[in-house]
């Protein structure tokens, strides 16, 4: 019987495998799902997350597997696993509620895809028809004699009504293919109507009404800084920090908590309040309902309400290790927590001129509040990249070099991320790129922030990988999204090309 080469169909079949699942056409060359006209665009490693769930149906698939296979073993932790999967159910689904559940949760086992899988095409492959079974006769008995017609010709008949089956089915996904190659420029979705009930994002209401509007954002944007970095690391939400990322767009995440500053009659005048809200985007409920006035002696204390009130609201008791966290948050004057955020906000933007106000406020910080370390590991923070932006002269480095052996030696501080970033920074300006990488390690062990998957994409691009460079890059983003992080992303140690190595992100952002 003869064997067609798939060449034999042109262009569309030479290219990598198309593969339907449910009813979408999954095209893994362009990153992209379709069905019934539309198509949508997805992160290179969601199509790859897709894919190997394809080469698998009906298999469950632990956490450890798919790490081992789509991540290939590089630095993750079981919540970007957890958010790949949230975010590709939605994707799936795509903001239809009554359409079955592609991908299924095993409790205690992992996840199973659980639609219907069709390879279209393999690059390279060659397809040939599985001619019927031979027909059976049972002992004893005469095969039916009826027909007449010839051997040759039954088999000739036999033959086509194969082929005929065959290229039925194979010009089929050919039109599939090319129905999706055809509308190559559809509008991109990325809004989600589905909800995750375990996301959160936290948004800064925009507003001048106070009279010292500066100082309370900042002090805002680094309770929301607290909240994201300590929930992501200690608590099973996955939280998206977006004060820094001002489009107006419906969330997908299941919950979103608001601070924003506003002037409301307080007695007998008008007075700025701090609010807080946390509200269930499901059924639109008010989780948490909080109005701080806020005055220089009491930010250490609001914090603290703040964080008691978000773990009675998510019904979240904070675990130790996320006690421990914020009592590093704790200085001696309250004033200093104000002023160390003002510094952290300008660590955030990243360039040369925000990171030298930021570290002459942390001195002043420190002199106020000696006892506040992580004050200490902040400016070394600050100055180590300050040094990898703009080369400190010979009297500058040896204070540098002495500031990290004071950091280094502390034992408090060394038990924190902040060490680790320090580390990371030091090692990539030194190339020691192999002590950069255990290093990072150490620091996405100890905490989830997007800082340390900006510092995790600088060292695989030193490794020279730059695809795991762009999973980094796209995890920080996605954790912080925003101007900041794409300045830290373009910028920070080093300068990258985001086109070169993570095109996706700077098509997300051209589309905004």
């Amino acid at each position: 019987m003869p064997v067609f080469p798939l060449s034999f169909l042109g262009p569309f079949f030479m290219q990598q495998p198309v593969v339907l699942i449910g009813e979408w056409l999954v095209t893994p060359a362009v990153n992209q799902i379709s069905r019934q006209g539309r198509q949508l665009t997805l992160e290179p490693r969601l199509i790859d997350l897709l894919v190997y769930f394809a080469h698998h149906p009906d298999e469950v698939l632990s956490r450890d597997e798919l790490i081992d296979h789509v991540w290939t073993r590089n630095v993750v932790t079981n919540h970007v696993v957890t958010q790949s999967i949230s975010e590709l159910r939605k994707s799936l689904k795509d903001g239809d509620e009554s359409s079955p559940e592609y991908i299924v949760t095993v409790p205690k086992r992992g996840y199973k895809l659980a639609a219907t899988v069709i390879w279209c095409t393999e690059e390279g492959a060659e397809l040939t028809p599985v001619p019927p079974p031979a027909a059976i006769i049972i002992p004893g008995t005469e095969p039916d004699r009826a027909p007449t017609t010839p051997p040759e010709k039954r088999r000739s008949i036999t033959t086509w009504w194969v082929w005929g089956l065959f290229l039925l089915a194979l010009f089929s996904c050919v039109a599939l293919v090319a129905m999706s190659t055809i509308n190559s420029h559809p509008p991109v979705t990325k809004t989600r109507l589905l909800l995750n009930p375990r996301d959160i994002d936290i948004r800064l209401a925009d507003g001048n009404s106070c009279n010292n509007a500066a100082s309370q954002r900042t002090y805002a944007v680094g309770l929301g800084s607290l909240i994201t970095t300590s929930l992501n690391t200690f608590s099973t939400y996955m939280v998206h920090d977006k004060t820094n990322y001002n489009v107006n767009e419906p969330s997908s995440s299941g919950k979103t908590l608001t601070i924003e500053f506003v002037n409301q009659r307080h007695y007998r005048a008008q007075q700025c309040f701090m609010s807080v809200q946390l509200v269930d985007n499901a059924d639109g409920s008010m989780m948490l309902d909080k109005r701080y006035f806020v005055t220089s002696a009491n930010p250490l204390s609001i914090q603290n309400d703040l964080m008691s009130s978000l773990s009675e609201a998510l019904t979240q008791p904070w675990p130790e290790r996320m006690q421990a966290m914020l009592h590093m948050y704790q200085p001696p004057q309250s004033t200093s927590l104000t002023h160390f955020y003002q510094a952290h906000q300008l660590l955030m933007k990243g360039d040369i001129d925000s990171l030298s106000k930021a570290s002459a406020v942390l001195d002043d910080v420190i002199s106020d509040s000696p006892g506040f370390t992580y004050a200490l590991a902040e400016k070394a923070i600050v100055d180590v990249l300050r040094h990898s932006q703009q080369p400190m002269n010979e009297t500058q480095l040896a204070e540098l070099n002495a500031e990290i052996t004071r950091v280094s030696n502390n034992p408090e501080i060394k038990n924190t991320a902040a060490f680790y970033q320090i580390k990371t920074i030091d090692m990539l300006g030194q190339g020691k790129v192999d002590d950069a990488f255990t290093a990072i390690n150490s620091g996405i062990d100890l905490e989830m922030s997007w800082m340390n998957y900006v510092l995790l994409g600088k060292v695989y691009e030193m490794k020279g990988k730059n695809r795991l460079a762009a999973d980094a890059y796209i995890t920080a983003f996605n954790l912080r999204p925003g101007e900041n992080t794409l300045y830290w992303i373009e910028n920070s140690v080093f300068q990258t090309s985001v086109t070169r190595v993570v095109p996706y992100l700077d098509n997300f952002l051209a589309a905004e």
